[in-house]
Formats: C-alpha cells, structure tokens, sequence
C-alpha cells in the first residue's frame, strides 16, 4: 500500500487527492471547438503550434494525445488556457453543493482565505489518511 507523502509546509497537491470528473466532451472536441471558434483552420493552427497538419488531424480525432508542449503551444495559439483544453466546463470545479459557499469565500479578506485553506488542507490531509489507513486508497 503506497502512503501519500504531503510536505505539511507546501500546499496540498490535490490532482492525488481529488479524482477527475469525465465528461463526454473530450480534448479532441475541445480542440477542434476552440480552433472553429477562433475561425481557424487546421493547416493555420498546425503552422501556429508547429506541428504537421496530419498529427493535429490526429489529435481532433481523438487518435492521437499531445505532449504537453504542444498543449501550450496550443493553449497561446488558441488564446485559451491548458485547463480550457484539457477539463470540461465543470469538470474542475466544485461540486454544486459547495458552490456558493467558494462563490462566497471568494469574497473574504486575504487573511480569511488563508484561515479557510487551511481548514480544508486539513480537512483532505485527515480525510486522505483515514482513507489510506483503511486500505480502500
């Protein structure tokens, strides 16, 4: 059984922590999306990335994943960002029971957002070692 090792000064790394929520609407359609709705075309994308029009084919098909210099190269060329790439529109955010209570925290003072980031680091550092300590991790 692997332990997660959190260094209590750095911030909790939470893509260990929190699972991805899969949506139908993968890269490959995002891709293609965001480059239609920059009224690009491939052969105009592919030359702004730097890859052969053929492999930026591929990866609006779905056939092919990129590296992530790629994925930058495609996030500066499509003016967007890596997450707008890779995550659905939903699919990082808080659950919608937690929403407006984030909406809200969003609102506090620096030194009350650091008093709540705390309580959650906690909260997902006691939750994550309960977890592991039962062998369901």
């Amino acid at each position: 059984m692997e332990s997660l090792a959190v260094n209590p000064i750095s911030p909790v790394s939470y893509a260990a922590v929190v699972p991805p929520r899969h949506t139908e609407n993968g890269f490959a359609q995002r891709l293609a999306a965001l480059r239609k709705e920059k009224s690009l075309t491939q052969q105009q994308l592919s030359e702004r990335v730097g890859v052969h029009v053929q492999q930026l084919k591929r990866y609006e098909a779905g056939s092919s994943q990129p590296t992530l210099d790629v994925i930058r190269n495609l996030a500066v060329a499509l003016g967007a960002t890596a997450d707008q790439l890779l995550f659905g529109k939903d699919e990082r955010g808080p659950d919608d029971d937690l929403r407006l209570q984030f909406e809200a925290v969003s609102r506090f003072s620096a030194e009350e957002k650091k008093v709540i980031k705390s309580l959650l680091d906690s909260m997902i550092l006691t939750h994550e070692a309960r977890r592991w300590s039962s062998g369901s991790g």
